[in-house]
Formats: C-alpha cells, sequence, structure tokens
C-alpha cells in the first residue's frame, strides 16, 4: 500500500514540482512564497510547539491559518494588502493539496474559503518636475558614487523602470545608438524596452566609459561592485532626499520611494496629453485599467474638467433667527 506523503513533502513537492517544474514561477514568486511559508512555520513552531519537520497538516487548518493572518497584521505590522499577499501563496498550496490528496480536501476547501481581505485605496504619491529637479542635483558629482547615484536617479525617473529592472539592468542593456533605449524583463516576464531622452543618454555614454564593465555585469553596482540590493536603492535614494528637502520644502511631506519615482514619470506623460494605452506599455502593465490609478491621482486633469462646466443658478441666502434664543444659540 502506497504511504500517504507528510506534509514536509507535500511542501517540497509544492515548490519542486507544482511552482518550478509545472508552472516555471519567476524566482520573484517562489522566493515570496518561501517567505511566506517560512513565517507560517515559525509561527506554527511558536504555538503548537513541534518543529516544522514534525507538523501534520491537520495542523494547519482554517482557524490556525486565520490566526496567523491576525498575527501578521498585529504582530508584525503588516498591511492588508501585504497579508493578502500571504494567503494567495497559502491558497496556492492548498490547492495543490487538495488535487494530489483527495483525502484533505474538505480541510483544503475550508482554508480556501478565507477571504482576502478589503483595504482603503489611497491615492498615489509622486513628484512634480521641480522636486525632480532638486532629487537629481542632491547627488555629489566629484566622487564616482554619486556620479553613478545621479545617473541611476535620472534612468529611473525617465523611465519608470519598476526597482528589480533597474537594480537588474547590465551594461549590455543600454542602447545608446539611433533610437536610444534600455532594455529590460518585467513583471511576467515581459521584455520591453524604454526610449532615453538626450539628457539621459549622456548621461549614460559618460557613466558607461567611467564604469568600464563587460556587457553582462551590472550596470549600477554598490561599492563592492556587486548588483545593488532593494535595501540599498531605498536606502541611497532616502540619503539623497534628505540632502534634496534643504532646496525644495515640498519633498519633506513626501514619502519618496523607488516607485514614486515611476509614478511621477507616467503622471508627467499623463499631464502632457499621452494617451493612457501608450502609458501602458510604456510602463509594461498587464492592462489599461492598471493604467486608470493615474486619472484618480491627477487633479490637474479634474480641474480642467470641472472648468469645462457651468455654475448653478442661485445665490446663497444668509440665516437670521427669527427668536432671541436662536439668535444666541447662533452668535455662540
Amino acid at each position: 500500500m502506497k504511504a500517504q506523503p507528510s506534509f514536509p513533502a507535500l511542501l517540497q513537492a509544492f515548490f519542486t514540482d507544482r511552482l518550478m517544474g509545472q508552472r516555471n514561477a519567476s524566482p520573484h514568486t517562489i522566493a515570496s512564497y518561501r517567505d511566506t511559508f517560512r513565517l507560517l512555520l515559525k509561527f506554527a513552531q511558536q504555538h503548537l510547539h513541534q518543529p516544522p519537520s514534525s507538523l501534520a497538516l491537520e495542523n494547519l487548518n482554517a482557524p490556525f491559518i486565520g490566526r496567523f493572518l491576525t498575527h501578521l497584521e498585529r504582530g508584525r505590522d503588516n498591511t492588508p494588502r501585504s497579508r493578502n499577499i500571504r494567503l494567495a501563496a497559502i491558497h496556492s498550496f492548498f490547492k495543490y493539496v487538495a488535487l494530489e490528496e483527495p483525502r484533505w480536501s474538505a480541510l483544503a476547501q475550508r482554508v480556501l474559503a478565507i477571504p482576502c481581505k478589503r483595504h482603503k485605496t489611497r491615492s498615489i504619491d509622486f513628484l512634480t518636475r521641480a522636486e525632480i529637479d532638486a532629487l537629481l542635483a542632491a547627488p555629489d558629482q566629484s566622487c564616482y558614487l554619486g556620479r553613478r547615484d545621479r545617473t541611476l536617479l535620472l534612468v529611473a525617473a525617465q523611465t519608470g523602470l519598476r526597482a528589480s529592472e533597474l537594480i537588474g539592468l547590465c551594461c549590455q542593456d543600454v542602447c545608446l545608438g539611433s533610437g536610444a533605449h534600455v532594455r529590460c524583463v518585467g513583471k511576467g516576464r515581459k521584455a520591453r524596452c524604454t526610449p532615453l531622452r538626450k539628457d539621459a543618454v549622456a548621461a549614460l555614454r559618460a557613466w558607461l566609459r567611467e564604469r568600464k564593465g563587460q556587457p553582462s555585469e551590472v550596470l549600477f553596482p554598490n561599492a563592492r561592485g556587486l548588483p545593488l540590493s532593494h535595501d540599498g536603492l531605498a536606502c541611497l535614494l532616502a540619503k539623497h532626499v534628505a540632502t534634496a528637502r534643504a532646496t525644495c520644502s515640498s519633498l519633506c511631506s513626501k514619502r519618496v520611494t523607488p516607485h514614486v519615482l515611476r509614478h511621477s514619470l507616467a503622471m508627467d506623460l499623463l499631464q502632457h496629453g499621452v494617451d493612457r494605452s501608450v502609458i501602458a506599455l510604456w510602463l509594461g502593465h498587464e492592462s489599461m485599467e492598471t493604467t486608470q490609478v493615474y486619472f484618480h491621482a491627477n487633479l490637474e486633469l479634474k480641474e480642467q474638467a470641472l472648468a469645462k462646466t457651468q455654475p448653478f443658478n442661485g445665490k446663497p441666502a444668509r440665516f437670521r433667527p427669527d427668536d432671541e434664543l436662536l439668535a444666541f444659540l447662533q452668535a455662540v
């Protein structure tokens, strides 16, 4: 009689057979799912007092998964959006369990019935042209790292690349001839080319001469010559934003991340009348619906629409109380 696979065996098969073998999932997806189950197994070890290799699938029932999701929000201060990402990884695993081990279908269906949490959608943050100019002037161009940072920020602000796309650029991904552009492989492993303006071409040409890297080497290395990490990119940006705030006070009230530079480019294109389909193509969006968020955040477009409307007739009347007590209350 065939032995029933244990939970550790199912989890390992989920990563090796399902994600890597059948779906050919991207390294980013695998890393996200891996981090989810590392958190889940640590939580189970603390609350069930069992090592991960001894856990049984029935231990991970719907109530326990619910407590884990609550821990993410309250104990780790995760947002509902982050909580939903973790839940999506757990859902994917239990779909696999239901297919591979039908005897656990009832347990899997109860876990799959845990809904994603609804959350508020906040307006996106973006920088104005003056704020971007102040940011680009912040790096000290008398030193090697300052020239690297200025070129990196200029490319980020002009191309709208995602953080992973930006730090993943190699020297061979830059084409500075006729029709200058950079090539990248973005979300969903879709390859795309993004054009460059003359100022970015000049900056990249000077940087490549100084960089003297091989075609396959990273375009913007860290101080040790290795690829920048996401944390390194965020730290680099935060340092120059702090410097730029001294000359541009409006930056003091804004939280600037690498993705804000991407939003800033989209808003700049939108304000200059570029069609939504072109913006979606430029940014590598899966659909044009993703680009709709920039219309909601663009106050200038709303003001232009309001200017085309006619004001309502009628003048407001002033309230005048007809009683001394009402007049007293009105004056309080």
